[in-house]
């Protein structure tokens, strides 16, 4: 499985296979997410939570293991072993900031959506937490695609893990 992640990436871009897959795979849950926000408009509310937390538990798996590593080996270390443009290293920072924040929320959001939070950490404005979850999942989504054309367009030797 390795050897696949570091292969070129299909994109057409400098980016290896796993930098591609990360850019598909965010997508997928960008649209799985607003799938689902129009389910619950039209008040399909089983099949939202089924969008929403599938959506939820897919980014989970999209950044323990496509993002924390790339992160850990080229961003956060002072030294810039990549040797990635300043501005890179910032947007990157933001993202993970963002979409830190974005996991996190709507992870606890689909948790409690899904009755498995305790009680003490439950609530009822389910609208206002569900549009603040989705509006950073979005952001993050948007800032990351900001990170790929960063790293890998236009760039002939981006950092390769």
């Amino acid at each position: 499985m390795t050897e696949l992640l570091h292969q070129p990436g299909f994109l057409g871009t400098s980016a290896n296979w796993a930098a591609d897959m990360t850019l598909v795979a965010s997508a997928l849950v960008a649209i799985l997410l607003t799938i689902g926000v129009v389910l619950a408009v039209r008040g399909n509310y089983k099949a939202h939570r089924w969008f929403q937390t599938s959506a939820a538990t897919l980014n989970a798996v999209l950044v323990l293991w496509l993002m924390v590593l790339p992160f850990r080996d080229f961003v956060a270390p002072a030294s810039n072993p990549a040797g990635l443009p300043l501005s890179a290293i910032a947007t990157t920072r933001i993202h993970a900031t963002v979409g830190f924040t974005a996991l996190v929320f709507g992870l606890f959001v689909a948790l409690r959506a899904n009755g498995l939070m305790p009680k003490f950490l439950r609530f009822n404005n389910y609208k206002a937490f569900m549009r603040v979850s989705f509006a950073l999942y979005m952001l993050a989504t948007l800032i990351g695609l900001f990170v790929y054309i960063t790293w890998f367009v236009g760039n002939p030797a981006p950092p390769s893990y």
